[in-house]
């Protein structure tokens, strides 16, 4: 999904119109990872982690659980936007909780909306491992701007 808003659009809706048609962000379709479900300030992401998301120590790498949350964070905003507005993250914090593997199935990460002004949202997610263990934490502040028009 773009950072920026569809003009007229609200953001729910362009969330909504993604979903409905099972298509995902090229960055989701590459690392396997699946927006499942949205409503406003609300996000939940899945994934099912194998040995390509592994770093040298043969567990899931840092940067794709960083990636997971980061877009159940910044998902939870979109869904907040009003028409003509798009953001971006400014500041993502991972807490490393529990560490992953291929064998702890299918992995979400729920995002939550905190708050969003004219000029910024606060989100956090948290994500779990497919026995409901917390395995990571994130807070993100993201930066809430209009879109210029296309004229």
């Amino acid at each position: 999904m773009s950072s920026t808003a569809a003009e007229g659009t609200d953001g729910l809706t362009q969330v909504r119109a993604l979903l409905a048609t099972g298509r995902q962000p090229p960055l989701g379709e590459r690392l396997g990872i699946s927006l499942i479900e949205a409503d406003h300030g609300h996000a939940v992401f899945e994934a099912t982690p194998d040995g390509s998301s592994y770093n040298p120590m043969g567990s899931v790498h840092g940067g794709y659980i960083a990636t997971i949350l980061d877009s159940a964070c910044g998902i939870a905003a979109h869904t907040a936007l009003n028409p003509g507005y798009g953001y971006t993250t400014l500041e993502l914090k991972v807490s490393f909780v529990k560490g992953l593997s291929s064998t702890s199935g299918t992995i979400r990460a729920t995002g939550r909306l905190i708050s969003i002004g004219r000029r910024a949202a606060f989100t956090e997610a948290t994500l779990h491992n497919d026995k409901g263990q917390v395995c990571a934490t994130a807070t993100s502040t993201l930066l809430v701007f209009e879109v210029p028009s296309a004229r």
